[in-house]
């Protein structure tokens, strides 16, 4: 014998009660966070901790901590010295980065536009010096770039210890990191719109730019991101390439934190290039959002 369906209750629609009663959204236990939100704390949010710390400390002595509530560590980030070795950062980290736009881009729309066949493959050569260690492949730019190496003898480039060597060196290393993001954005986009502008009228640059660009810009800012922020935290590079002579705030923190034995002093200037940096990534955040609304 069928089951009588109960009737909804009185002023409430059929349609709404089924509505309520269906409900398609995940439910899981909130125990399935606790790892993942263990491993954030343990290696994460506790150092940053323990830097905090730190930074808030005072030297004693050689190696030695006197733990305190003393923003004297801070006040002497703002040393000349210091604040040229900050704006020597972000100003190669900036230059190194257009370099990346300049070199990594016209690679990505060639390999989204034009490449079918042998796309993947492009892009594996891309990623393969990624399989091998940073510092070797510092090296070997080293040995290029060599006074007595074919740079220097046939094509006059001697560019050895000087900026010119640290800024290829940061375009090096970090151009498939711009490439990857930017080759994605371009893959999403419909190509059928750049053909329907150049149909009414508008040159290629001009679709290129009002169309092509503005499609892209997420991928780009992403990628520039990624570039830019880990360029600032370089030590290797201006170490190898630029022979001590072009220091980062990364070389300042290390030599602090290693020969000096001056963990306050080098927790402070890891907390200001943090602060920093931090700046650029809300300018991201509150880009990503306008497009975000531009786009719905």
């Amino acid at each position: 014998m069928a089951r009588a369906e109960t009737p909804p209750a009185r002023g409430i629609p059929l349609a709404k009660t089924r509505k309520a009663r269906r409900s398609f959204a995940p439910r899981y236990p909130a125990w399935l966070t606790f790892p993942s939100l263990f491993y954030y704390a343990l290696f994460f949010l506790g150092p940053l901790s323990l830097l905090i710390l730190f930074s808030l400390a005072i030297q004693s002595g050689f190696g030695s901590v006197t733990y305190a509530f003393s923003f004297e560590q801070f006040s002497q980030v703002i040393d000349p010295l210091y604040l040229r070795i900050f704006g020597q950062t972000l100003l190669m980290a900036a230059a190194g980065t257009a370099l990346t736009i300049v070199i990594g881009y016209p690679i990505a729309y060639w390999m989204a536009r034009y490449l079918s066949t042998y796309k993947m493959l492009i892009l594996l050569l891309l990623i393969v010096p990624f399989w091998t260690s940073f510092l070797i492949r510092t090296y070997a730019l080293k040995i290029i770039l060599d006074p007595q190496g074919y740079l220097a003898k046939y094509l006059n480039f001697d560019s050895l210890y000087t900026w010119k060597a640290v800024a290829i060196g940061l375009t090096y290393n970090y151009l498939p990191l711009l490439i990857i993001p930017v080759f994605a954005s371009l893959e999403r986009m419909d190509w059928t719109l750049v053909e329907a502008a150049t149909d009414l009228g508008a040159s290629p640059f001009r679709a290129f730019r009002q169309i092509t660009l503005r499609l892209t810009m997420p991928g780009l800012v992403t990628g520039a991101l990624l570039v830019f922020i880990p360029m600032c935290g370089e030590f290797i590079i201006p170490d190898i390439l630029g022979g001590g002579r072009f220091l980062f705030v990364g070389n300042a923190i290390g030599d602090t934190f290693g020969q000096a034995q001056n963990w306050p002093f080098g927790a402070a200037l890891s907390i200001s290039l943090m602060i920093a940096l931090s700046v650029f990534m809300v300018a991201y955040i509150l880009f990503a959002t306008k497009e975000e609304r531009f786009g719905a």
